[in-house]
């Protein structure tokens, strides 16, 4: 090195030293030969101050004296980037130190400000938020038998995602036409095909692998579009092979059937789901229904309701919605059911085995307008039936979602640095607190091999998540717990064998509840229970999707993102359309997204232990034997001398045993005017002393009073020379900025 190192690093994995000087080469060195370099990078046109290493990636970061950053390749020895730090005036054109974090990927750098580079690859950067799509998320699905996800925005771009790595596969521009909104989505039970719905009410068809489109229902003359946006969308079981089979629910309330054929490339509405609100709304909870069962393979048969010609025509009030807002269905061995929930509350079943509708729920005043309230209180915004199958329902209650060695390794680390909050902890030391979702009783042994009835779950505008019979009975009535107030539910979502329940909020929670001894008679209502509660986004969440291979949650907002969360603790992992590729496995990092900044909430099980022992405020024992050796101080300090009965209730000296608080603010002085001063340091006065120009004029305080021999003070001789001493006294207490009392002080009397 001719003009020698400014600095050096050593690379492990690569075994080379890496230096750089005035030379502005930076040259890589064996540990073992001196002779020469076994490589050269140049590029600087500045000295080289500043060298550090990036070991996962094999980079090499350099920095010059003109604020210049270059990142190369360790392996190939080539450049990779370029930047230049913009921080600081012309003056200000030196950084004096650069580490790198190689924990959180972030590459620092000190001058007169501290600049955080984040890579541009990690999930947390702190400038952008993270984005799937350019606009908010209509529809997200998973795709069980491929393991990937498809997503579709506003702009109706539809983009198909990698679940383990996050890869981008391919994208469908303008699926429907050119400026044509997606509004709902659906996937087959294959995987193979899904299908799009418009707001103008077209649908269609394609293939899963290629994006190619199979089958569409083109728009016709005389439909209106506000009428026609396809909410929902589901695929019917076809008994004919290459026949497609949908149900789709309108924005105007009505359930629609179209069937695909092999050899047409359109689809058409084969079946039409009556109106039964306005007859249920006269007073009827159970009507008729006349089927007619024609031969072509549908699942359900033509229907026409059986109403009395007694029947007196309500009136309806056009401001209170009465449309079916969401629908689910149920087909299975015994069970033909299609479940509806209305805008104002109104829950009705359609029974096709038995032949019946059915109003199962219906809120008070819930077709009279109040302009006091909120018009939308009663709208039910998802429902979905909690069926298992009698193959689930064999399997062994110890088959849960989470393992106890799992659950362990996952709140070891995490415990410790604080990433969860846990409400209600239990009590007693011999409760087992790893939480297993879907856990069964010894008890409901009898019941694993019984198919047992469907429950309904509805998601209500007001926060409440209810359970209900299918013969209209409230099982379970529940506010689910976050950090706020009740909000409002925006989406539910269970796994294979509803053991899992998921809902989702519009301020972004994700609740995650444990149902799987709960659907299991007679219901008990300590069985459901809420586990985990997390803040996913910082909007509103549109769908929230649980991968039970996996074990992590999926959720899409109306900001534009989708993103990745582990299902045991809620930790982040990743969103959608990020450049590093996923970390789906358990780490023990704790990170969050940069605009959620609430920590996990954990509902821990209460102790069986405990449940009927009196359970005290404070957990500490009072010893009174140990209590007689000390000092009784503490009661001098009541003023009336407490009562014998008393004295036995009032030793609650623990009280002030708390949990430390967060401090959330920045330590402030008691004086405004030192607020800047420090975070630490800034209650403490501040004195600024200037020094003086030359210790030779330093006043003589106490000069001016002489004493004569007696100890009676004399007259002040000189009174210029006062006059002038007084000035310097008054000067030197303006250069306080807190005046102190001088008079303390010793200073020695000087005699003329």
């Amino acid at each position: 090195m001719p003009r020698g190192a400014n600095t050096f690093c050593y690379c492990i994995k690569a075994n080379v030293i890496v230096t750089g000087g005035d030379d502005k080469v930076l040259r890589l060195w064996h540990p073992n030969i001196n002779t020469k370099p076994v490589g050269k990078l140049v590029g600087h046109m500045f000295s080289i101050t500043e060298i550090v290493t990036n070991e996962k990636d094999q980079l090499v970061i350099s920095l010059s004296s003109a604020k210049v950053f270059r990142v190369w390749d360790i392996q190939t020895l080539s450049l990779l980037q370029v930047f230049h730090d913009s921080q600081g005036g012309p003056g200000d054109m030196q950084i004096y130190s650069m580490i790198y974090d190689s924990n959180h990927g972030m590459l620092i750098a000190g001058s007169t400000v501290i600049d955080m580079y984040p890579l541009t690859k990690m999930i947390q950067d702190t400038k952008q938020i993270p984005r799937t799509h350019e606009r908010e998320i209509n529809v997200m699905l998973y795709n069980k038998s491929f393991h990937q996800v498809l997503t579709i925005c506003s702009e109706s771009i539809i983009k198909v995602w990698e679940l383990e790595t996050g890869l981008h596969i391919y994208q469908i521009l303008d699926p429907h036409g050119f400026n044509v909104e997606l509004t709902s989505a659906a996937i087959d039970d294959s995987g193979l095909i899904f299908a799009t719905g418009a707001y103008n009410g077209t649908v269609k068809i394609w293939d899963f692998g290629s994006g190619q489109e199979v089958k569409v229902l083109p728009e016709g003359k005389d439909w209106k579009e506000d009428e026609l946006w396809i909410k929902r969308l589901f695929f019917l079981k076809a008994q004919e092979k290459h026949q497609y089979l949908l149900l789709a629910l309108e924005r105007s309330g009505k359930v629609k059937m179209m069937q695909g054929k092999e050899d047409t490339i359109c689809l058409t509405v084969i079946w039409e789901l009556p109106d039964v609100v306005p007859v249920l709304q006269d007073g009827n909870h159970i009507v008729r229904l006349k089927t007619a069962t024609k031969d072509r393979g549908v699942p359900f048969p033509d229907v026409t309701l059986i109403v009395e010609q007694t029947s007196s025509q309500h009136v309806t009030n056009p401001a209170v919605g009465i449309e079916v807002n969401c629908i689910d269905l149920l087909q299975v061995e015994g069970y033909n059911m299609i479940v509806a929930g209305t805008l104002n509350g109104v829950i009705i079943l359609w029974n096709f085995v038995t032949s019946t509708v059915k109003e199962l729920y219906r809120p008070e005043d819930c077709f009279t307008e109040n302009p006091d309230l909120d018009p939308k209180r009663f709208r039910i915004n998802d429902i979905l039936f909690l069926f298992r199958t009698p193959e689930c329902a064999r399997r062994s209650s110890q088959d849960s979602v989470c393992s106890s060695s799992q659950c362990d390794s996952s709140k070891g680390p995490q415990s410790s640095k604080g990433s969860k909050q846990s409400i209600h902890d239990s009590e007693g030391k011999g409760e087992q607190t790893d939480v297993t979702v879907g856990e069964q009783q010894p008890g409901d042994k009898k019941h694993v091999a019984e198919t047992q009835p469907p429950v309904l779950v509805t998601a209500h505008e007001d926060g409440h998540l209810r359970l209900w019979s299918i013969e209209g009975k409230l099982l379970k009535d529940m506010l689910p717990f976050t950090k706020h107030s009740a909000i409002s539910l925006t989406s539910l979502y269970i796994d294979s064998c509803t053991r899992i329940l998921l809902t989702s909020n519009v301020e972004g929670h994700v609740i995650l509840c444990s149902i799987g001894s709960f659907l299991n008679p007679p219901h008990d209502e300590k069985k459901f229970k809420q586990l985990l509660a997390w803040r996913a986004h910082s909007l509103e969440i549109l769908q929230a999707i649980y991968v039970e291979d996996k074990q992590i949650v999926l959720t899409a907002s109306v900001d534009g993102s989708v993103r990745v969360w582990h299902a045991l603790n809620g930790h982040y992992c990743g969103y959608f359309g990020q450049r590093r590729p996923f970390d789906i496995s358990q780490t023990s990092d704790f990170i969050l997204p940069c605009d959620v900044n609430e920590y996990p909430i954990e509902i821990k099980e209460e102790s069986k232990f405990t449940e009927n022992k009196q359970k005290y405020e404070y957990p500490l024992v009072f010893d009174r034997q140990r209590w007689r050796k000390m000092s009784s101080m503490s009661l001098l300090f009541k003023r009336t001398p407490p009562k014998p009965f008393k004295v036995e209730h009032d030793f609650k000296f623990f009280k002030s045993l708390f949990s430390p608080k967060i401090q959330k603010h920045a330590i402030e002085g008691f004086m405004a005017e030192n607020r800047e001063a420090g975070v630490v340091f800034g209650s403490l006065p501040i004195y600024r002393v200037p020094s003086p120009t030359s210790l030779q004029f330093l006043p003589l305080i106490g000069s001016e009073v002489l004493r004569e021999p007696d100890g009676i003070p004399g007259k002040k001789k000189g009174s210029h020379v006062q006059h002038e001493k007084g000035q310097r006294r008054r000067s030197l207490k303006r250069n306080f900025v807190p005046q102190i009392n001088l008079s303390s002080f010793f200073f020695p009397t000087i005699s003329k």
